[in-house]
């Protein structure tokens, strides 16, 4: 019966749309991260009967026909990157990004990453780092002396330097968008890198033409709705429910023809 192989592939795929929402849920305070959602596609069609053949002599054709669909596959899992809420920390590292774009973060082995977590430290060597001590790019060392730091609106790192009244620039943050962000591919600690489907890279300074402002002193918050997400886990559950159910009364429609003498 087509019915067990059927109810199957539906259990399969709202297990897999638990394990996203899942994911979703324990993400919810985790600093910059976009919410995913599972896409889903029907399988294959057995036809029967093809739509359009023929059914008589006189060239009668079929309006409909007779196909049969074996069931449903996961077609992606996508990232939705839109604003999260943003909340004040009155840290003067700590910063948001409202709108489009991406900090540049260097990985250890030269390549670069992008984030949307403005969780930023200074490293012993001054520089500007995360929380994994990655270094944020363009690289931009804090004097030692520096009694106040003010990043405004576009990025520029502005420092108060003791025995000097003029303030000092010490660089500009970059922001970079990509015409595909859903192609990024997630490496996790927040991380996001280039791949084919996302585009190249396009970089500019922020507040500027498509790119987003900075916040100093504030940080995004994950774009997870909760309630949203119970709701989604509620509706998998009674989908993987009743897929569940059509294999027990397959089960039991094979068993009464088993019976039969």
């Amino acid at each position: 019966m087509r019915s067990l192989d059927i109810g199957a592939t539906g259990m399969m795929a709202q297990q897999l749309n638990v394990d996203v929402i899942s994911n979703n849920i324990a993400n919810m305070t985790t600093t910059g991260y976009k919410k995913q959602r599972a896409a889903f596609q029907d399988l294959m069609y057995q036809n029967l009967n093809r739509p359009g053949s023929t059914s008589s002599d006189s060239g009668t054709t079929v309006p409909s026909g007779l196909q049969v669909g074996l069931g449903v596959k996961t077609g992606a899992v996508y990232r939705m990157h839109s604003q999260g809420t943003v909340q004040a920390t009155d840290n003067e590292l700590d910063l948001a990004i409202l709108g489009d774009g991406f900090f540049q973060v260097e990985l250890p082995d030269g390549t670069t990453a992008y984030t949307r977590d403005g969780t930023l430290q200074i490293n012993e060597n001054g520089e500007l780092v995360t929380v994994h001590g990655y270094r944020i790019l363009p690289g931009i060392t804090i004097p030692d002396n520096a009694t106040g730091i003010d990043i405004n609106a576009e990025g520029e790192i502005l420092a108060t330097i003791q025995s000097q009244v003029a303030v000092s620039n010490l660089g500009q943050l970059q922001m970079t968008t990509f015409i595909n962000p859903t192609g990024l591919e997630a490496i996790g600690n927040n991380l996001l890198v280039e791949t084919t489907a996302s585009g190249s890279p396009v970089t500019g300074i922020a507040g500027q033409d498509q790119f987003g402002r900075i916040e100093q002193g504030a940080l995004e918050q994950s774009n997870v709705d909760v309630v949203a997400e119970i709701t989604s886990l509620i509706t998998a559950q009674r989908s993987y429910e009743m897929n569940s159910n059509v294999i027990s009364t397959s089960d039991e429609m094979l068993q009464t023809v088993s019976q039969l003498r």
